[in-house]
């Protein structure tokens, strides 16, 4: 199994409502090096959250103790930029399974459903509601029901239908990769191999 599967996942939001967020400003490009996918949620969003000094910034969201949880719900054209697949690995790693906007750069919403974090697209006005739902009351719960394909702001009548491909939808749900999800068929694969000639 190459992550923890994911079902339905209720948690608090981490508001960040700033647009057009690339991927050089979730994972610096300094910190490409390392092959693994261990430790960069230590330097997710770095400059943002630290001092040249390494001090943390006080004003930035995830140094702030008032805001916690699974989701992080961003502003419209999140992922933008480079193909840096360290992006959805530093989310991962900081401890995000998925992450709500209005829009996905293509390349890192594939790169986030690789590796079992789920990029949930919703409308502005939904996302403007859960902003707003998170400003009021920090705490607020969101629920995030993967095999309904449906995201609800708990305690209220407020929810919206996302989509995703069937197969990653799939591969989520038994937190497969797509090498595990061929190995997961070897038997299928195995006898289709020996009905064919060579």
């Amino acid at each position: 199994m190459a992550y923890d599967k994911f079902n339905i996942l209720t948690s608090s939001g981490v508001p960040l409502p700033l647009e057009n967020v690339d991927t050089d400003q979730i994972i610096p490009a300094r910190f490409l090096k390392a092959t693994e996918r261990k430790g960069f949620g230590d330097n997710l969003f770095r400059d943002w959250r630290y001092h040249q000094d390494n001090s943390p910034k006080e004003n930035f969201v995830l140094n702030n103790p008032t805001y916690s949880g699974k989701i992080l719900v961003a502003g419209k054209n999140f992922g933008s930029g480079s193909s840096r697949e360290h992006a959805a690995w530093a989310i991962y790693d900081y401890g995000f399974r998925c992450v709500v906007s209005s829009f996905f750069a293509d390349i890192f919403r594939n790169n986030c459903l690789n590796i079992g974090v789920l990029p949930v697209q919703v409308s502005p006005a939904f996302l403007d509601i859960l902003l707003k739902a998170i400003e009021s009351d920090p705490k607020a719960d969101i629920k995030v029901d993967l095999p309904q394909q449906k995201i609800s702001l708990v305690h209220s009548d407020h929810a919206a239908s996302f989509d995703i491909s069937a197969y990653k939808k799939e591969n989520l749900i038994n937190g497969f990769d797509d090498i595990d999800y061929l190995l997961n068929m070897s038997e299928e694969i195995d006898a289709f191999a020996a009905k064919t000639p060579l």
